[in-house]
Parts: C-alpha cells; structure tokens; sequence
C-alpha cells in the first residue's frame, strides 16, 4: 500500500475542493448575509489541510489498484466531513450527524436532505449546497485526476468510481485519460452553462438558475426551494429541466461523439435505444394514468407532470413538481418501479443501469430459446455490434443480485432500528443507494430524513456511498483478502 501516493491524491481532493468554495464566498459577498464567516474559515480549512498533503507527497510513485480503492472510499468521507465546516459554523445544521448525512447526500448526488426549511438557510450556504452536487456529480476522481500529474493512477482512480456498465462497454475518449477527464468535464459544464441560460431566458433569477442546473445535469436534485421544481408552476422551466435531466443520463461518451459529428453512434448504441425506449414506455404510462384518472384537467398537463416525474426517478434525480404520493397506485407502482432501473453507464446518474438489464435481458432470452427451442444454438450476446464475454454477463448478474441483497438488508436493518413502516424503511434505503433522494412513506416527496435516527443517518450515508461508487468499489475494502499483501 502506497500511503505517500495517497496522501498525494487526498491532498490535491482538499485543495481543489478548498479553491472551488470562492464560489459561494463570492455568492455570501453578494447577498451580505451572515455566512460570509464559516464558508472562509472552511475554506482556508481546507486549503491549509490539503498542501501539505500535496506538496510533501508530490513526488510520490504510482498508485496501485488497492490504492485507488482507498482513495475512492475515504476521500469521500474525508472530503463530505470537512464540507460540513460551513453549516456548523454558521450554526444552519449543528449536529455533526446530520450535516454529514447533508454533504454526503449532496456529493453521491443522492438530493436525500435533512432540511425541514431550506429557503431559511442564507444564500453562500445553499450554493455551497448545491456545488456540491456540481462536483459529485462527474466524480471527485475525475475532477483531481486533471490536477495529478499524467500517468499518476490516472486510470485506477477513474475505475475505482466508475460503474460495472463501463467496463462492459469498454466506451473511453481519448487515449490519455487526463485528456479524458478535461473533455468530459468541459461536456459537464457547458450542459451545466447552457441550461443555465435557458432558465434564464424563461425569467428564472440566476442564483435559482444556477442552483437547479448543478442539480439537474448532475441528475442530483436539491433545490433552493422547499417545494423543489415545484415552486416556479412554470411549464417551461419543467420541460427545460426534464430534458436536461434526460441529457445528463445520457452515456457522456456519446456527447463526444456527437461533437465530432458521428450521429450513427446515437443510433448504434444498444444502452442508449433502451434507455429512449423505458423512458417513452414510463413516461407514457404515468402520464395516461394521470390523465384517464382526471388528477390535472387535460392531457398535456398529465403528460408534462407525469414525463417530469418519471425521468426525474429514472435518472435518479429526484425533483419533485408534485406530490406523487397523492397520485393513483398505479402511477406510483409505476414509479416505484423504474427506482430499480436507473440511467445508463458512463452518465452522471446512479443506480443499476439499463446496460445491466440489457444483458440480463438478452442472456435471459438466450437461455430460454437454447433450453425449449434450439439446445444445440450457441448463445451470443451482442451490445453495440459485438460480442461480450460470458465474464461480462456474469458481472452484470451479480451487480444486479447484490443490489437487490442490499436492499432488502437494508429495509430490515432500517425497520428494526428506528422502528419505522416497511413501506419507509425499503424507500430510504432505495432512495439513498440508488441516490434518489425522495422515496415512499415518510420520506416521500413531500418529507424529508430529518426524524431517522443517529444510527440510521450514518447506515443511509453509508448506502450512498456504495451507491456512488457503484457498490463494488466500496464493498471490497470489507473482505480480508483486501488488505493483505
């Protein structure tokens, strides 16, 4: 184990981190509010944590996969623990439990908030709420991996935070991965400038504009208003926002493609038909619930809520333009069921991934059609044209059986700790490891996690992370083959 690489890459977290809160100290410089304090002391926190760190170690070999691992875990829990310097300073959030269980949700772009009035917090620190859904949201690695010198682990770190989808699809940009990182990151903000500008262009302030396009394209979902989308009842903002959000489940490969005017690729990516597919199929059956159950007094109305719900789960954004719980059963079956579903590989989103059940799928039919109607077929299945390995389906299965384990381990765990309904308990544990946000229950939409337990916080913080380091990558440093040399 290379504690020196480590520190190194810990270091360059803090002090990226650090540089990026001139931010929302320039937003408290604006408003001339009384936050102006905690977010500069946390500020010069991290500063002064982070380059020794960097600056002693920066000479330091290689990282190892072992390594990048402990990098991917801790430095998220290094990095949400010191992020809740401004709130407790500033005294919005006192207890250490709950800012942690806050920043974390806002870094694994989980959007779950302990907030019972978010519009009452000062403006630096709801933008520094939502900023960090602006650096989550591609990934603390990839952000750091611009600022390491090239060679320096660059590939183990990326893998340590990427999904089992993009091993399997095997989709890269360019072949050096820091060149990699600074186009994907350019792709990130200008999604994340040009939304901005539409909302603008609709009349939306920039502060709220700025706000929801960090938890948009990150597919987050804080706001700045208590009642989320649904504060503005504007139709335009909400189809801005549902396209955005739809944009930033995308497979960020292809936006590359697309600026280098290979559209066939668009139509070539066997994620990216599926994806378009369970989105209209979802959309479409929310939506005629809605309208056949007369809850808004004409199609279109039903359609833009029920499209605006659906991506927003599907993507694991979790905005709310209504209170979904007071919808028809079937809407919310609906909707509960593309919880398990979540965006494709290689996007900002969370969750399975249509690429897993695209295989599952495919290898599912496979076996059936070699068992009743072919036994002597050789099965193949194919993404994008080709081939996969059996290795690759069986790391498909898996991810998707641990998921479900996780679960369901979860929602005992979370009824026999705080006491709480089946209906709560198996939501906030869906909602916090596929980094949803709002669930069923009591924290439903219209609720929020502030009544969970100490214990219960740390577990669900602790979902998100596996949730955002897409399970495995979290899970291994538990087994002790791990640890030895």
């Amino acid at each position: 184990m290379n504690i020196a690489a480590i520190a190194n890459v810990v270091g360059a977290l803090m002090l990226v981190t650090g540089g990026s809160m001139i931010l929302p100290v320039i937003c408290s410089l604006i408003y001339g509010e009384n936050d102006l304090y905690g977010l500069t002391v946390s500020a010069f926190a991290f500063i002064f944590s982070g380059l020794p760190l960097y600056w002693l170690f920066r000479k330091s070999s290689d990282l190892g996969v072992r390594d990048g691992l402990l990098v991917a875990v801790f430095g998220w829990v290094v990095i949400s623990a010191l992020s809740t310097l401004p709130f407790l300073i500033h005294g919005a959030i006192p207890g250490f439990t709950d800012a942690f269980f806050e920043m974390m949700s806002g870094y694994t772009t989980t959007g779950a908030t302990i907030l019972t009035d978010i519009e009452s917090l000062p403006h630096g620190l709801l933008f520094w709420r939502s900023q960090t859904h602006l650096l989550g949201g591609m990934g603390f690695l990839t952000l750091t991996i611009i600022f390491l010198p090239h060679g320096m682990g660059g590939v183990r770190l990326f893998r340590a935070e990427s999904s089992p989808g993009q091993v399997i699809t095997k989709e890269k940009f360019v072949a050096r991965n820091k060149d990699a990182m600074i186009l994907l990151w350019s792709i990130y903000l200008g999604l994340n400038a040009v939304q901005t500008g539409l909302l603008l262009v609709g009349g939306m302030d920039l502060f709220d504009a700025l706000c929801t396009a960090f938890g948009t394209v990150s597919t987050s979902g804080y706001s700045p208003k208590n009642s989320s989308i649904g504060y503005y009842n504007n139709g335009y903002f909400d189809w801005i926002i549902t396209l955005f959000m739809f944009l930033g489940g995308m497979t960020f490969v292809l936006f590359y493609k697309i600026l280098k005017g290979n559209f066939g690729d668009l139509k070539s990516n066997t994620e990216f038909r599926w994806y378009v597919v369970i989105t209209l199929f979802f959309s479409g059956l929310v939506s005629l619930n809605l309208w056949s159950a007369q809850v808004y007094e004409n199609f279109w109305e039903a359609l833009r809520y029920g499209t605006f719900q659906t991506v927003s789960l599907l993507t694991t954004t979790g905005f709310t333009t209504a209170d979904y719980e007071l919808w028809p059963q079937a809407a919310q079956m609906f909707l509960y069921t593309i919880c398990f579903i979540g965006a494709c590989a290689g996007s900002t989103t969370s969750g399975i991934k249509v690429v897993h059940y695209v295989i599952i799928f495919k290898y599912m039919y496979a076996a059936i059609k070699k068992i009743f109607i072919q036994p002597l077929s050789v099965a193949s299945i194919r993404l994008n044209g080709r081939s996969i390995e059996q290795a690759v389906v069986d790391l498909a299965i898996c991810y998707f059986i641990v998921n479900i384990f996780m679960v369901l381990i979860g929602g005992c765990i979370m009824v026999v700790s705080d006491q709480m309904d089946y209906t709560t308990a198996m939501t906030s544990v869906i909602a916090s490891l596929m980094n949803i946000g709002p669930g069923f229950g009591d924290v439903g939409p219209s609720e929020n996690y502030a009544f969970i337990s100490t214990f219960g916080k740390w577990f669900l913080s602790w979902n998100m992370l596996v949730g955002r380091l897409e399970m495995f990558s979290a899970l291994v440093i538990f087994l002790p083959a791990f640890w030895r040399k």
